[in-house]
């Protein structure tokens, strides 16, 4: 299996697009640039299966009613965050963009604790990140080493948890218990900027010395 990052939207939100060698693919936190997003998907004759989302703030969702209804696939959110998707004051876009109204119907599957997720032949672990939001979700994909984190954890940083609903050591703690138990060669698909590793982060991050 392959990944590709494809940074989308008003805040350059990365998407991630997890594929197989059947030219099926698991898209994750499309942001933005809806048209982008599918020409993209299009050109490498790629067919997504479904839309998994990290968590549900503005800059990771402003694409998924356009992909959702040009592929006809589900949507899967933490159910904490149930509600995020049709509430543009509870996923932050009435608050951060002026005259904005980012908006989705509400997703096909709600995610209700840590458990297996099989989409046709991914397999992922679920893992409950909550810090940056209350639905934060991070998604471990064994075989490929990568888990797609959100905004959980950045190369060098942490979410931001001055957002509604963050807490900073709830943070904390999701990512002690739960990303940096992961092998250290794993690879971390955040959110924004570049990927790392646990590895690097469990050496090198200055929000984690100590743990």
């Amino acid at each position: 299996m392959s990944w590709f990052q494809l940074p989308l939207g008003p805040l350059q939100t990365n998407c991630y697009i997890h594929t197989n060698d059947q030219g099926e693919g698991i898209i994750f936190d499309p942001g933005g640039e809806g048209e982008k997003l599918i020409t993209w998907l299009r050109e490498r004759q790629i067919t997504p299966l479904a839309i998994l989302l990290t968590h549900a703030h503005f800059d990771h969702i402003g694409a998924v009613e356009d992909v959702r209804n040009t592929f006809h696939i589900p949507v899967y959110i933490h159910e904490n965050e149930k509600e995020w998707l049709i509430d543009p004051q509870r996923n932050g876009s009435s608050l951060f963009i002026p005259g904005s109204s980012i908006k989705a119907r509400e997703a096909e599957h709600l995610i209700t604790g840590e458990q297996d997720l099989s989409i046709g032949s991914f397999s992922y672990q679920v893992l409950e990140t909550p810090g940056h939001s209350p639905g934060s979700l991070s998604y471990y994909a064994k075989e490929d080493k990568i888990v797609f984190s959100g905004d959980a954890l950045f190369a060098g940083s942490i979410g931001r948890t001055d957002l509604p609903g963050g807490d900073h050591q709830l943070l904390l703690d999701s990512i002690h218990d739960k990303l940096l138990e992961l092998p250290e060669d794993t690879t971390v698909a955040s959110g924004h900027g570049p990927t790392t590793t646990i590895g690097h982060e469990m050496d090198g991050n200055p929000f984690l010395s100590g743990f």
